[in-house]
């Protein structure tokens, strides 16, 4: 029932994304309550009173947090449809490794390019993103084993974990003119990046680049 799953979010968080992916997989209907984080609810401040963060999933008045972990809840939960994380132990070992690897080193060398005032220190930073997504690229040709995700037929763990990024990842090419998934690069990781923003748990929740550039801009000042 939705009223027993609701989720306290923000629409431009990649990691709040994640969680809607999850249940829009899991066909789970739930409320979204949409925060603003310049004032944080009441709400949002007794379910996470450690990190007061987002996002928040409360599931029968019981909170929990971090979106990984959230995700994975929500793969047990509702175990019957679409399962998220591999089913072989090794397997899920590797996805896990490589999710650290986006939240930990990926992502944020991503958004320290916003942040870098000299011009050689960000194509620095540009630089070392390529280099993540070629290691990504050869890691999606190992997991997906031919088929269209790294989960193979269906978005997995780590479709989820990096297709979250997408819309801030183009963000980033427009603003610093580059290319960061591109054909002579990541060939493969350009055409999955198309098959998970059409995927129809991803379509309807993902931000517009558009209004994410905007928000970046309005970001920037501050």
């Amino acid at each position: 029932m939705k009223n027993e799953v609701k989720l306290l979010g923000a629409w431009p968080s990649p990691y709040v994304l994640r969680v809607r992916i999850a249940l829009n997989m899991k066909s789970v209907e739930y409320e979204f309550h949409d925060e603003k984080l310049s004032s944080k609810s009441q709400l949002l401040l007794q379910s996470n009173p450690i990190y007061k963060k987002i996002p928040v999933l409360i599931h029968k008045d019981k909170p929990l947090c971090e979106s990984l972990i959230i995700v994975q809840y929500v793969d047990d939960v509702w175990s019957s449809a679409s399962p998220i994380l591999p089913s072989d132990p090794y397997d899920c070992a590797i996805a896990r490794f490589w999710t650290v690897y986006i939240d930990q080193t990926l992502y944020p060398t991503m958004r320290s390019i916003r942040g870098a005032s000299e011009e050689n220190e960000k194509k620095r930073l540009i630089e070392e993103v390529r280099k993540g997504l070629a290691l990504l690229e050869d890691v999606f040709k190992d997991c997906s084993k031919g088929k269209g995700f790294y989960g193979g037929d269906q978005i997995g763990l780590l479709d989820i974990a990096l297709g979250s990024f997408l819309g801030w990842l183009r963000v980033v090419e427009i603003i610093n003119g580059v290319k960061l998934l591109d054909q002579n690069n990541t060939p493969e990781l350009l055409k999955w990046a198309e098959r998970f923003c059409a995927h129809s748990a991803v379509k309807d929740v993902m931000p517009e680049t558009e209004r994410l550039l905007e928000f970046s801009k309005s970001l920037a000042k501050g």
